[in-house]
This record gives structure tokens, C-alpha cells and sequence, in this order.
């Protein structure tokens, strides 16, 4: 009896649609990473067939396959925030009523800038684990297929040996790479009071080996069995257990390993977010065709994309990397809908994953870059959330970890300023720009000098004037030159510019092939973030204010992640 009942229950949902006569048309679109866009296609042709309607007007759903990072900008470019990596829209890319990205993270990373941005749904409709692909002979080296490795294996190949050659993808353009990166970092942190010095080792290795596209990174992979070539290509590189599913499939010459290291990364987790704006009859649309994709035969059809369902398992078709454990990964990262930038639901914080990509760009991109400290009386203030350490005091300390993590390949100088530190000038040179290969311990030695000046005021906008000619003055290609100001106060130099002044001789000052980033890092309730912003809206850069000094390392490396084009 139960069976005659489930068996005409289902034929009654199925003559709901495919006896229904719709007619019209109630057009939905969607945009999907390219893996899984096939998949879902099949799956938009079958509902078709089916008679997929919203009441009696028949739905047409075009699926468009669309690098998420192109996606993102678009959507960014709409909530009026930027994404660090990710750049402007490209004129092809185009806002869908549903947006099946590659990974969560990409939600993540724009509803904790934009808080407009809060898709519906966001629930996973497929997985890729996050691997660690690695040529087959050298992963047996490793005790593949037996031995379960862990991240911190990993890291410690990647510090200490000099066999293996890693790789990764541009993380702030790929959801696997960042996957990868958070993986590792989070083993470094592991390492005690020599966390910064193991995460920092361990980026600037993977930095080495960074590409811009994953066709590029898979290319360098060997391409012969020799020997040498196996040991001169590619070693290993965080990619999605689907990338390494395709590569295989074209018979290489030497396959691709995929090892699930402990604990495992956060997964591919393609959510189905339907994005804001969306009419009543394209969400209603939008949540019809997403019920189509929760059966066994759409399951099926990722199998035959080489991805697993959003449990982990995989469905008919799915050829297994030798050694795949199922289920596998981790469980979707999906976010509540209209919280798109809180924690997520698999415990991931945006605020984890800013600094992970903020570390990643200062250690990774070349810079010349003037850091001007605020030594003025009220640097002296003690702050409770730091042990009652002064301002002066952590501002120093923010500044000594952040040029930890520049290699020798960035310029920097240290300037400080006040009010008639030097005759009536207000600023005084301690190190004059220079690469770090040569005066890491210059910078170093005068950090102690670094001291306030009791009953000094702030002479802001002179100061920065004369910093912003200074970096112009040895201007150099094919790096980001900026200025970056950390100040707990407003102009306080009647003797000085005006505002006015200032912003008349930035704008004289300005020169498009020459551009010079500003940013200032505001500590305390003092600043003035509208005087600030209207110097950086003539100069470009961003302002960044936090009211507890203690934050003022996050904010540097949020400020230092903050880069435009590079001129060449």
C-alpha cells in the first residue's frame, strides 16, 4: 500500500508538470563555475522537458559558465566596494538572478564589505575537496597511498626541504588556492612564538610558484617520466579534487596524485545563491530549479563532472583519484540567508580569511612604500587593551611584524612627524627609502627613535604633503609606491596648510602615469575619517580607523592589502 501511494504521488508531480500547458516565458538566469555549469545544464534541459513553470508561464533558464572572479568583480562593482586581487569588471561579465560560484568564500568575502549584499538560499549544491595534487612518483616518495600526511608534513617540505617545488593559485582570484593558503597557515600558526616566522617562510616559498590562472599552474606539472623533468616541474599545488579528476582524464605522462591532508581544508562547495533584487516570480523561478537539483540524477550528473554531491559522496560516473576516501571534505560553507557576512556555518570567519589574503599580499607583491609614524603628546596615551602599552608603543610593534613579513624586494622608509620637529618643519627623516635587502637593520635600529613628543601637535597635512612629494620624487615602475600615514588626531598646525591648500597641491602634484597611494591608519577616537578620506579621494588609497590600537596590526595588513594596478 505505502509503495501504490509513493508511486502515484510521484506520477502526480510529474504530470503537474509535463501535463501542465504553460505558455510564455519567465526568464532566469544563471551564472556557474565552468565545472559544474555542464551539470546543471543538463539539468535546466530536463526540467524544460518536464514542463519546469512557475503557475501557468513556463520558465527559460540560461546558464552561463563564468569564472567566479569575474562574477565577484560585477557584483562588487554594484555594493561599491572592491575586493582585494580581484580588480574591475571585465565589460562581459553581467550580474545573474542566480549565482553558482565555485565556493562560498566568495559570499563570504563580499557581504563583510558590502552589507547590502545578502543572497538568498546560498544552500550547496555539489563538492570538490580541496587537495594537495602531487605527481604520483613523488607523492609515493611520501608514502602515498598508504600514509595519511597532514598540513603540517606539508609545511615542514616546504620550509625545510629544497626538493619540492610548490605552487599555488592567485588565492585572491581562486577559491581553491585560498583553500590552500588558510590550510597551511594554519599550520604555521601552530609553531609557538615562531608562527610569523614559519607563516612568512612558507608564503614566500608558494609565492615563488603563484600563477594567475590554474590552466597555467597545471601546464607546469611534468610532462615526461624522466627523471629530471619530474624533478625540475611542479611538485605539489592546492587544487580541487575535480582539477586533478580532468588532468588525469587527458592521460599524462605522469598522473597527478591527490592527497586529502588532515585536517581537510574547506571544500569547493558551489552554493545556489539567488542574489538580491530578485522579483517574486525569479525567486520563485530561481527555487523551483533549485528542488530539481536535490535528486539522485542530478547527483549522478556531477559524478560525471568529476564532483561529488554536497554530502561528500558521488553519485554514477565519478572516477575516484586512487585513495579517495568517501565521504570527503568538509561540510558546506553556507552562510544564513541575509548574514552573508557573518561566520559561516562551517565555522569560517571573513575576518580569518581577510587577514590570511592581507598577509598573503604583503609578503608576495613588490612595494616602496613611506611609513610615516604620528609622534605627537597624545602618542603617549596608554591602551588598556594592550597591557596599558602607549599608542607609540604599538604602533611600533605593528610596524616592526608587519616588515617581518617583506622580503628584500621591497623599498621602505620611515619617516615621523609631529609639530616643529625639526626647526618649524613638522616631519624628520629616520631612513630614507631604500630596499630592505640593505637596510632591513637600518629600519630596525630606528624604530626605538620612534618616541613622542610631549605637548607636540599634529601637523597632518603639511607632513603628508611632503611625504607624498618625496615617494614621487624616485617614483618607481612596476611596483605599488605609497604612503602610509598611522596618526591618532586631526590637523592640529595653525601654522601650517589648510585643507584646502593640501588638496590644491596634491592635485597639482598628481600624475596618472605616477601613481601614489595614500593610506592612513587612523588609531583612536580622535581621528577625523572624513578629513582623512578627503585627502585619499584626491590622491587615491583608503583610510582605515580603529578605535582600539590594539587592532592596528589587522588594519595594516588590510591597508597594505589595499592595491591598485601597477604601472609598468
Amino acid at each position: 500500500m505505502a509503495l501504490v501511494v509513493v508511486a502515484a504521488g510521484g506520477w502526480l508531480g510529474y504530470q503537474r508538470f509535463a501535463g501542465s500547458s504553460c505558455s510564455g516565458e519567465l526568464p532566469l538566469t544563471l551564472s556557474a563555475a565552468p565545472e559544474v555549469a555542464p551539470a546543471l545544464r543538463a539539468a535546466a534541459d530536463q526540467w524544460r522537458t518536464d514542463g519546469g513553470a512557475v503557475g501557468d508561464t513556463c520558465v527559460a533558464i540560461e546558464i552561463t559558465a563564468t569564472d567566479p572572479v569575474d562574477v565577484a568583480a560585477v557584483v562588487a562593482g554594484q555594493h561599491g566596494v572592491a575586493l582585494a586581487g580581484v580588480g574591475q569588471a571585465s565589460g562581459t561579465a553581467v550580474a545573474p538572478d542566480v549565482w553558482v560560484p565555485d565556493s562560498s568564500t566568495w559570499l563570504l568575502r563580499l557581504g563583510s564589505l558590502a552589507p547590502g549584499f545578502t543572497p538568498a538560499n546560498t544552500e550547496s549544491v555539489a563538492r570538490s575537496p580541496v587537495v594537495v595534487a602531487m605527481p604520483e612518483p613523488l607523492a609515493a616518495g611520501l608514502g602515498w597511498p598508504n600514509q595519511q600526511l597532514t598540513w603540517t608534513d606539508l609545511l615542514q617540505q616546504i620550509t625545510t626541504g629544497t626538493d619540492l617545488r610548490t605552487g599555488i593559485v592567485e588565492p585572491t582570484r581562486d577559491a581553491a588556492g585560498l583553500a590552500g593558503l588558510l590550510a597551511l597557515a594554519a599550520a604555521a600558526g601552530e609553531a609557538g612564538e615562531n608562527a610569523q616566522q614559519a607563516t612568512t617562510a612558507a608564503l614566500r616559498t608558494l609565492a615563488t610558484g603563484r600563477s594567475a590562472l590554474r590552466d597555467d599552474l597545471l601546464a607546469r606539472f611534468p610532462r615526461s617520466a624522466d627523471p629530471a623533468s619530474i624533478a625540475s616541474s611542479l611538485g605539489a599545488a592546492a587544487l580541487s579534487e575535480e582539477d586533478v579528476i580532468e588532468y588525469n582524464a587527458t592521460q599524462p605522462p605522469i598522473a597527478l596524485a591527490a592527497l586529502y591532508l588532515d585536517p581537510a581544508p574547506m571544500s569547493l562547495d558551489y552554493p545556489y545563491a539567488v542574489l538580491p533584487g530578485a522579483d517574486p516570480a525569479t525567486a520563485a523561478a530561481a527555487s523551483g530549479f533549485f528542488d530539481v537539483l536535490r535528486g539522485a540524477l542530478f547527483r549522478d550528473r556531477l559524478g560525471d563532472q568529476g564532483l561529488r554531491s554536497p554530502d561528500g559522496t558521488w553519485g554514477a560516473g565519478f572516477v575516484a583519484p586512487q585513495g579517495a576516501p568517501s565521504p570527503a571534505g568538509t561540510a558546506p560553507v553556507t552562510t544564513a540567508p541575509g548574514d552573508a557576512g557573518g561566520t559561516a556555518a562551517g565555522g569560517l570567519d571573513p575576518v580569518v580569511i581577510d587577514r590570511a589574503l592581507a598577509t598573503w599580499t604583503a609578503v608576495t607583491l613588490p612595494a616602496r612604500m613611506l611609513a610615516v609614524i604620528d609622534v605627537s603628546g597624545s602618542m603617549l596615551q596608554p591602551v588598556p587593551t594592550a597591557n596599558d602599552a602607549s599608542r607609540a608603543d604599538v604602533t611600533r610593534e605593528a610596524a616592526r611584524r608587519g616588515m617581518a613579513l617583506f622580503d628584500d624586494s621591497w623599498a621602505l622608509g620611515l619617516w615621523i612627524f609631529s609639530t616643529e620637529l625639526q626647526g618649524t618643519q613638522d616631519w624628520r627623516e629616520l631612513v630614507p627609502i631604500g630596499p630592505l635587502s640593505s637596510q632591513r637593520a637600518v629600519l630596525e635600529a630606528a624604530l626605538p627613535q620612534v618616541v613622542p613628543k610631549r605637548n607636540g601637535n599634529t601637523g597632518l597635512f603639511d607632513t603628508t604633503l611632503a611625504a607624498y612629494l618625496a615617494v614621487q620624487e624616485d617614483w618607481a615602475p612596476g611596483r605599488v609606491n605609497s604612503v602610509v600615514v598611522f596618526t591618532d588626531g586631526r590637523n592640529e598646525d595653525d601654522n601650517g596648510l589648510t585643507r584646502d591648500q593640501l588638496l590644491a597641491q596634491l592635485a597639482d602634484a598628481a600624475d596618472p602615469q605616477r601613481p601614489i597611494q595614500v593610506i592612513f591608519i587612523g588609531i583612536g577616537d580622535e581621528v577625523s575619517q572624513e578629513e582623512l578620506e578627503s585627502i585619499t579621494n584626491t590622491t587615491g588609497g583608503g583610510v582605515f580607523v580603529t578605535e582600539d590600537p590594539a587592532n592596528i596590526g589587522d588594519i595594516l595588513l588590510k591597508a597594505i592589502a589595499l592595491r591598485p594596478t601597477v604601472v609598468r
